[in-house]
C-alpha cells in the first residue's frame, strides 16, 4: 500500500505545476514571434529592395546659391 499512496500523494501534488504552465507558454510565444519573423522577412526584404532602387535613382536638383 506504500506505493500505492506514494502514487496517489504525487499525482496531487501541484507545487512546480505553475512553473511548467509558464515555461510551456513562453516557449510557444517565442515560437510563434520566430514563424512571424520568418513570414515577414521576404516581404520586408522586398520593399526595402523597392525604397533603395528608388532612392539610387532619384535626380537631385541643385538650388544654386540663394539670395
Amino acid at each position: 500500500m506504500k506505493l500505492f499512496d506514494l502514487i496517489k500523494r504525487f499525482h496531487k501534488d501541484e507545487s512546480g505545476a505553475v512553473t511548467v504552465d509558464w515555461v510551456v507558454l513562453t516557449a510557444a510565444i517565442v515560437g510563434l514571434g520566430i514563424a512571424v519573423l520568418a513570414s515577414v522577412r521576404s516581404g520586408v526584404e522586398h520593399v526595402a529592395d523597392e525604397i533603395e532602387s528608388a532612392l539610387t535613382s532619384a535626380e537631385v536638383r541643385q538650388l544654386g546659391t540663394l539670395n
